[in-house]
């Protein structure tokens, strides 16, 4: 079993959403405690992503902890993204 941490700032996208999205992306980020397939973010970077119907949820893991990077809809995830790739 892992425990969540967040990331300062991992709700930038995540607070704009209403209320069903985010309860939602919450269920899924409470199944992120149990072990799962995991699928690791292309570009290079050091993040793990899931998906909950259309959002995404970015997300590091060291250990038995995983932290939430990122946490919103499609066409926001792209856009967070872009702004990681630009940092490598």
């Amino acid at each position: 079993m892992f425990a969540i941490h967040y990331a300062e700032g991992w709700d930038r996208f995540f607070s704009k959403l209403d209320n069903s999205e985010k309860i939602i992306i919450r269920k899924k980020i409470e199944r992120l405690k149990m072990p799962q397939n995991q699928r690791h973010l292309k570009h290079g970077l050091p993040y793990f992503v899931t998906e909950a119907g259309q959002y995404m949820i970015a997300y590091e893991e060291a250990d038995s902890t995983r932290k939430v990077i990122f946490a919103s809809n499609h066409k926001q995830y792209e856009k967070w993204l872009r702004e990681q790739e630009m940092m490598l």
